[in-house]
């Protein structure tokens, strides 16, 4: 399942994408649209945007969580929808689950299950101030239980994603701007899902014609060992930008080394 941002001029909607082999997708939805969400216009901003949604399988329901902008003239927000069912529909759970500030700018939420302590922890932030929080979600993942006081690692921008992979915790990240050439995947490691982060470098950069690879996620396979990483860019572009138009969505296989980790990935045109 894919649950992209949407940018064909109605950014104020989800929808999911679904597929058996990676190669051919079918769309559902829209599974929420911001006009369902009675908590969106209290804060008086003239439009709304929705970004940057994460998905968490818990207990046999789907947990939608979901960014609301602008981030100016008002605070950015992250809500969470509940559904029984990947392809939706998402209920909202009544209320912003999390609300940004002058020096915080509540965005890009990602929800990982700690498969060590069974914990669910969220990750959120970036752009404005560039700043990582993390949080201990409480057994009803609608509510936060915590804040774990966490460093923001080196070039961190935005979009953390953070997965498990032979005892080691892998916290990726954007970094740059997502307009042009500069935007990228860094990660670093780290012995628990709260740090401490050891930076490792980037591993996904801009090429010559395929410009601004970022806010990804990594997927293992079902019944598998195999490793991806999806991700958007801008295709066909040269320069450093920046560009406009349409971001495609792109799957990389993800190699790690014996040392745990991850090999430079290289982009192409699909699977």
């Amino acid at each position: 399942w894919i649950y992209p941002t949407r940018g064909d001029g109605r950014p104020d909607r989800f929808f999911a994408f679904s597929s058996t082999n990676l190669s051919h997708w079918v769309q559902h939805g829209p599974v929420l649209s911001l006009d369902e969400v009675a908590w969106v216009p209290e804060d008086g901003a003239p439009r709304h945007y929705a970004w940057a949604p994460s998905v968490l399988h818990h207990r046999g329901r789907w947990y939608f969580y979901y960014s609301v902008g602008p981030q100016n003239p008002t605070p950015s927000r992250i809500g969470v929808a509940v559904g029984d069912n990947p392809a939706g529909p998402f209920h909202d759970s009544g209320r912003p689950l999390l609300t940004g500030s002058a020096d915080f700018e509540a965005i890009d939420p990602m929800v990982f299950a700690d498969p060590a302590s069974g914990k669910l922890y969220l990750y959120a932030g970036g752009s404005a101030g560039a700043k990582l929080r993390v949080f201990e979600l409480a057994d009803d993942p609608t509510h936060i239980a915590r804040e774990i006081p966490v460093e923001t690692p080196p070039f961190f921008t935005e979009g953390a994603f953070m997965h498990h992979h032979n005892g080691r915790y892998y916290l990726s990240y954007s970094h740059g701007n997502y307009r042009d050439a500069s935007y990228s995947v860094h990660y670093a490691t780290a012995p628990t899902p709260t740090g401490p982060w050891t930076y490792r470098g980037p591993i996904l950069t801009s090429d010559a014609t395929r410009k601004g690879p970022g806010h990804h996620s990594f997927l293992r396979l079902p019944d598998s060992e195999r490793w991806l990483i999806f991700y958007h860019r801008w295709e066909g572009q040269t320069g450093n930008g920046p560009f406009h138009g349409q971001r495609w969505i792109c799957i990389e296989p993800v190699e790690y080394n014996p040392d745990g980790t991850i090999q430079p990935i290289r982009m192409s045109g699909g699977l």
